[in-house]
């Protein structure tokens, strides 16, 4: 699926819900579901910086694809992250460095988070999006 596929799939989970009282819970839901990230990977390298619950990310390629793992030590940070994982992960660093990633205002997350948690998620994203422009450049140099 493109990048843009797994967004509007999101988006179409989303709609199946009412009210944010069952968003929150299928973004906890989703956390629970997401398989923890190794202890040798929660370094402090690792860590998103600008993030209220500590957030670990590792980047990798594998046979020319972008991908990533992630934890966080809060179960609807988990799942926030799990949705940003699932988004990004599996690309070309071009392609994800290029990502216009839509879903998260189309599903009203910056709306409905506290502001901490929304700058968190951003903060998440630069990063992943970090990744992508350093991988490209290294593929670009080597």
């Amino acid at each position: 699926m493109t990048i843009n596929e797994t967004q509007d799939e999101l988006i179409s989970d989303f709609e199946l819900f009412d009210d944010w009282e069952s968003k929150y819970e299928f973004i906890i839901d989703l956390g629970k579901q997401f398989p923890p990230l190794e202890e040798q990977y929660k370094t402090e390298d690792n860590i998103i910086k600008g993030c209220q619950s500590r957030v670990w990310l590792n980047a990798y390629m594998d046979g020319g694809l972008l991908k990533f793992e992630a934890d966080s030590d809060a179960i609807i940070v988990r799942g926030l992250v799990s949705m940003l994982v699932k988004v990004l992960s599996g690309h070309t660093p071009e392609e994800i460095a290029k990502a216009d990633v839509y879903f998260m205002e189309k599903v009203g997350l910056h709306q409905h988070l506290a502001q901490t948690r929304s700058n968190g998620l951003a903060a998440m994203l630069k990063q992943m999006k970090a990744y992508g422009f350093a991988y490209q450049a290294k593929s670009v140099n080597a």
